[in-house]
C-alpha cells in the first residue's frame, strides 16, 4: 500500500474571521480536493468567545481536520501533535477505503479483531513517518495576535525540528493573513528546507483584519499550482491514493 502525498493546511488564528468568504465553506472545498484543514485556535487570557471557538471547530469538521483550542504558551507541543494527529487521522482513512475494496463490505478498522487492527496500525504508523508530506501553514497576523506571535514563532521552530525527525520528503509553505494591502501573502513558497522557517519571523508583525476565508482559499490554490507545475516535469505514472481528488 502506497500512501501517497499527505496534503494538510495548518491554520494558526485566535478567532473570528470578518472579511472575505466564510471560511468553513473554504475549508469543505479543500476537502473536497483531497486537502486537511487543521485549526488552532491561540487563546491568551481566555480571549476567543464562543463564536470564534464555534468557527475554529467548524473549519476543522468541514476540512476533514483536527481542531486545538490551546494557550500561548502550550502551542509549540501542540502544533506538532496536531499534525502527527491528522496524519493517522487521513491514513486511517485511506485503510478504511482500502478495506472495504478488498472485503467487498462496509468493514472499518475499528471492526477488525485486536490482533489485525494492530498490525495495520504498525502499517499506519510506518506510513506516517515515511510519506510524502506538504504542509500548508497559514498564520492569523491581526492585531489581536499582536502578543501571541512570539510564541507562534517558537511553535514554527518546534514543528520544523518535527517534519525534519522524519524519514518522508518534507514540503511546506507559509502565508500570513492579512497581507501588506492584500488579503493574504506568500512568505515562502513551498521548500523542503525547513530552515526556511526563520527567514519569515521578521515579517511577522500584527495588525489590521482577520481575512481566514480567502487566506483557506489561497493555500488551495497553492496546492493546486504545485501539482500543476510538477506536471510539467514529469508525468505521474504511480497513481497515489491521497492524490485522486486533486
Amino acid at each position: 500500500m502506497k500512501a501517497g502525498t499527505l496534503k494538510q493546511i495548518l491554520l494558526i488564528t485566535d478567532g473570528c474571521s470578518n472579511k472575505g468568504e466564510d471560511p468553513v465553506a473554504m475549508a469543505a472545498l479543500a476537502q473536497e480536493h483531497g486537502i486537511t484543514v487543521n485549526v488552532i485556535g491561540v487563546l491568551e487570557n481566555d480571549s476567543i468567545d464562543e463564536k470564534g471557538i464555534t468557527e475554529i471547530e467548524g473549519i476543522a469538521q468541514a476540512g476533514g481536520g483536527i481542531s486545538q483550542i490551546v494557550y500561548s504558551e502550550n502551542l509549540s507541543e501542540t502544533v506538532q501533535m496536531v499534525t502527527r494527529k491528522a496524519m493517522t487521522q487521513t491514513l486511517q482513512g485511506v485503510v478504511n477505503r482500502e478495506l472495504r475494496q478488498i472485503l467487498s463490505k462496509e468493514t472499518s478498522l475499528e471492526e477488525l479483531p485486536p490482533e489485525q487492527r494492530g498490525e495495520v496500525m504498525d502499517v499506519v504508523d510506518e506510513l506516517g513517518e515515511t510519506a510524502e508530506l506538504q504542509v500548508a501553514v497559514l498564520i492569523d497576523t491581526s492585531a489581536s495576535m499582536k502578543f501571541k506571535l512570539p510564541t507562534v514563532k517558537e511553535a514554527l521552530l518546534d514543528l520544523s525540528l518535527s517534519l525534519n525527525a522524519r524519514t518522508g520528503n518534507n514540503q511546506f509553505s507559509v502565508c500570513i493573513f492579512p497581507g501588506k494591502r492584500v488579503d493574504t501573502e506568500q512568505l515562502v513558497d513551498w521548500t523542503p528546507k525547513l530552515d526556511a522557517l526563520t527567514s519569515v519571523f521578521p515579517k511577522l508583525t500584527a495588525g489590521g483584519i482577520t481575512p481566514t476565508g480567502p487566506a483557506v482559499r489561497e493555500a488551495i490554490g497553492m496546492f493546486k499550482k504545485k501539482r500543476s507545475l510538477r506536471g510539467l516535469f514529469a508525468r505521474d505514472d504511480d497513481e497515489q491514493i491521497l492524490d485522486e481528488s486533486m
